[in-house]
């Protein structure tokens, strides 16, 4: 059994992987915005979820999402499924959060972060870039470049962590809307198959996973020195290095 902590899984892939993940006898920890939003799960904690709760927009309280992680010992995997397509907060909650938590949770075996097939379309520069948010200029794609380099870039200063993104497809969530295209099973199989599973594949890293197949990320994720720029940059508005 492993110990799993999923942020962003009140709904969406985060809750589906979560309610998957429970189902194969893994505990996992499942996160929601404020407390409010924990009811959203409230059957998943009577099937021996655990609770964290923390506004990932808000530096503070992301720290303190980890400090609530750490106390409940040590985990196997971390799943960074929290995520927001538009709005004030996409930097925070789709960059620096999986920075910040990824630098304060006691090192897990493996590590996943949601990348999208959207990162092609981002930007491989950090000129002019706010990491406070306030003064918006970073999109979509440009965030999920980022993620998707910072995933690579841990694989390379940890190689004794399992580091990779994946690609969940257009999915009909809350976020991909009801039309979307894509199979809702498969946007979640592969981010539970790289958590726990002991497949030759998936005990692999530095890799772009889409439907549980490696693909060919944009080329900015295989240059080291935008990968050093990048978590440098984090680590200069964090405080906190990836020691």
């Amino acid at each position: 059994m492993a110990r799993i902590f999923i942020t962003g899984s009140t709904d969406g892939l985060g809750r589906a992987a979560a309610e998957s993940l429970i189902g194969e006898d893994h505990h996992v920890l499942v996160h929601a915005r404020n407390a409010g939003r924990l009811n959203a799960v409230q059957d998943l904690l009577d099937r021996g979820a655990t609770g964290v709760v923390g506004d990932l927009s808000d530096v503070e309280q992301t720290r303190d999402v980890a400090d609530q992680v750490n106390r409940t010992g040590p985990v196997d995997a971390v799943i960074h499924n929290a995520g927001v397509l538009n709005g004030p907060h996409i930097l925070q909650v789709n960059v620096v959060a999986p920075y910040l938590l990824t630098a304060l949770i006691h090192r897990p075996r493996r590590l996943i972060y949601l990348s999208s097939g959207m990162h092609r379309g981002g930007r491989a520069t950090l000129a002019g870039v706010d990491w406070s948010g306030q003064a918006q200029g970073v999109s979509y794609s440009d965030s999920k470049l980022y993620v998707t380099v910072l995933a690579a870039a841990v694989a390379r200063l940890w190689p004794e962590v399992l580091s990779n993104a994946v690609d969940p497809g257009w999915v009909p969530t809350k976020m991909g809307g009801p039309g979307a295209p894509d199979d809702l099973r498969l946007g979640h199989l592969t981010q539970e198959w790289l958590a726990t599973s002991d497949d030759r594949e998936a005990l692999t890293s530095g890799g772009y996973w889409h439907h549980q197949h490696r693909e060919k990320a944009h080329a900015a994720v295989y240059d080291h020195r935008f990968q050093s720029e990048l978590v440098n940059h984090l680590a200069s508005f964090t405080g906190e290095r990836l020691d």
